[in-house]
């Protein structure tokens, strides 16, 4: 098996995991903490644009992991983080990370929105350098090692 079978493999076996881990965080911290590490790994290279927008937006409203949210509640968490990345990325970052930091105190509910990031990171083929660096912020956030999910 290559290595592009094997990453395709981890993603495919990652959003399977995924898909049942959310489903038990239903709640509003996870749902902004999830929309907060879908615009940090759009926003990855210090820009979002709208070709980013419109896939990840398209990945937020077909992702069988998120289908547990409504998606009009989705979109606009998601856009608002978005918008705070695009009018000023360092303060955006500050404010997602700390969005994603609140689950620290529940360790399952964080490894599931790290995973999201992962997801969404690879859902085009290529989990850059940049967006492995926002996962691993992300993670340092909730107190979860990089290691964990080989970065």
């Amino acid at each position: 098996m290559g290595f592009f079978d094997t990453l395709k493999s981890r993603f495919a076996d990652l959003q399977a995991t995924t898909t049942t881990q959310v489903g038990k965080y239903k709640s509003k911290d996870f749902a902004k903490a999830s929309m907060a590490m879908c615009a940090l790994i759009a926003a990855a290279d210090g820009t979002i644009t709208a070709d980013e927008r419109r896939k990840t937006a398209g990945f937020i409203g077909s992702n069988d992991a998120l289908k547990v949210f409504e998606p009009s509640e989705l979109q606009d968490h998601f856009t608002f983080y978005a918008s705070k990345l695009e009018s000023d990325y360092e303060f955006g970052k500050v404010e997602a990370i700390a969005t994603i930091g609140k689950l620290k105190k529940d360790p399952p509910a964080a490894r599931a929105v790290i995973q999201v990031g992962i997801i969404i990171g690879g859902a085009d083929g290529d989990f850059d350098k940049d967006e492995q660096q926002a996962v691993r912020e992300a993670c340092l956030a909730v107190g979860i090692a990089p290691s964990e999910f080989d970065l």
